[in-house]
């Protein structure tokens, strides 16, 4: 057994002083100050945690290891992916599995377990990207279900895009099996118009283009329209990685009238503009994503729904590209990878950003990276939350100490990071995954203890918007 003594356990809706007690993989109680007696923990290991906070364990409902993508892959695969999760206190991550053109989601899911075999340092569980619609497809989603894959995603955009139609039927069919879905949401029709446009020698050569052909508008008309076929499908959805004030107006409107929607923003959309794009050189490619960077007001507008609950979860969609790899796009930027790493830094850049600058309190914080995600996602009560007989998944945070992150220090492959230099308040010091120390002052311990997680149906399809 182990006792996490002296600390401050931080929940959704409260904080306050307590002792911890682990019993192998599980919490085996709680214990406010002088509740516990010297019998219940004769036989434990004391780790003294005075002054530091105690977190349920992060969940990061959002990444894309080893996935192949604009002629190339990812630099993390799940083995080094998963190593910087627990790193930055993740102690469990949802991968965006992929069902590619001509296969059934079973195949989808399959090639997704596979890719996981060659080790992993937290535990996981994916979501099945719907990209092939038919009949098999659909009786295939009770199967996903069945199975533990509880969660999907779909795209408006890219190669991958699905018709209104399809997304009516979509949303049908996961209403019937209990099933939710996230959606990319971009008008794949005004952005294609507006690359074909930006075509001319000087344009093409240009990072910036990337920004300016997927305009806030592309991405708030699709969010409405997905909001509108939702609505008329009866289901609830998630608007996953949002990015500007236009998207959440259109988001609040369908709240309005009664549509259950559930919203995802990103710790890069949080923390830097879209002028990170009209950078010197090729620099502004470290920073292109999609949907890309938008205004500081847009920021402005993400923090304060942030602060109200009106925006559920911050997740990463850490989709890591090397420096080289970048270069891809160096004449063309259509052709530069799109992704930016996040995993590892998400926990101590949110508290730094959010909770010591007032932005929002330690319990939001705790709902926006741990509980509401394990609730949307299908993990709650068994992750997102310290209590009795829960996974003894505890993040050890110093809400005090600071220090520089470099990319010379980070665990994930990625050769950059865009927080280089950045001097953060509120370090991660201790990470258990289930019970076991994984993870100590930014360095794995204690490797290949994931497992992958059946997921139930998600909690948050009931729930108010704020949980």
């Amino acid at each position: 057994m182990i006792l996490l003594q002296g600390g401050t356990v931080v929940s959704a809706t409260e904080h306050y002083p307590a002792d911890v007690l682990i019993d192998g993989e599980k919490i085996a109680g709680v214990f406010r100050r002088q509740e516990i007696s010297a019998t219940q923990v004769a036989d434990a290991q004391i780790i003294d945690v005075t002054g530091k906070l105690l977190f349920p364990g992060f969940i990061d409902a959002h990444t894309h290891f080893d996935l192949h993508v604009a002629g190339t892959v990812t630099a993390d695969d799940f083995a080094s992916g998963s190593r910087a999760a627990v790193a930055g206190g993740t102690t469990c991550v949802i991968d965006m599995g992929t069902q590619y053109k001509g296969e059934t989601l079973r195949q989808g899911m399959e090639n997704w377990l596979e890719k996981a075999k060659n080790g992993v340092s937290c535990d996981y569980g994916i979501h099945m990207s719907i990209t092939d619609w038919n009949e098999e497809a659909s009786r295939q989603c009770r199967d996903m279900m069945d199975a533990g894959v509880t969660t999907f995603k779909i795209y408006m955009t890219y190669d991958l895009q699905l018709t209104d139609r399809e997304i009516f039927e979509i949303l049908c069919r996961l209403k019937e099996v209990g099933g939710i879905t996230g959606c990319h949401c971009e008008n794949a029709g005004v952005i294609d118009a507006l690359r074909a446009a930006y075509s001319s020698d000087e344009r093409i050569r240009k990072v910036s283009s990337h920004y300016l052909t997927r305009p806030p508008q592309a991405e708030a008309e699709a969010i409405g329209r997905y909001l509108y076929i939702a609505e008329i499908a009866d289901c609830a959805v998630i608007d996953v990685h949002l990015t500007c004030e236009a998207g959440l107006e259109e988001i609040r409107a369908a709240r309005k009238r009664g549509v259950r929607v559930y919203a995802e923003t990103c710790p890069q959309y949080l923390t830097f503009d879209d002028s990170c794009y009209e950078l010197a050189g090729f620099e502004g490619a470290k920073y292109v994503c999609a949907p890309p960077l938008r205004k500081k007001s847009d920021q402005e507008a993400l923090w304060a729904a942030l602060a109200t609950g009106e925006i559920q979860t911050v997740c990463t969609d850490h989709c890591p590209f090397t420096l080289e790899q970048k270069r891809l796009g160096i004449d063309d930027f259509k052709k530069i990878p799109g992704g930016m790493p996040g995993v590892e830094t998400r926990g101590e850049i949110m508290y730094t950003e959010g909770v010591v600058k007032g932005r929002i309190t330690a319990e939001r914080y705790c709902a926006a990276l741990s509980e509401n995600v394990a609730r949307l996602y299908g993990l709650y009560p068994q992750k997102g939350v310290i209590a009795k007989d829960s996974d003894a998944d505890i993040v050890v945070l110093d809400p005090a100490r600071k220090k520089t992150i470099t990319s010379a220090a980070q665990v994930s492959r990625c050769d950059y990071t865009p927080y280089e230099g950045k001097e953060i308040t509120g370090v991660v010091e201790k990470v258990f995954l289930r019970g076991t120390l994984c993870a100590e002052e930014g360095r794995v311990v204690k490797e290949n203890t994931g497992r992958f997680v059946r997921r139930h149906g998600s909690e948050g399809v009931s729930a108010k918007p704020s949980f």
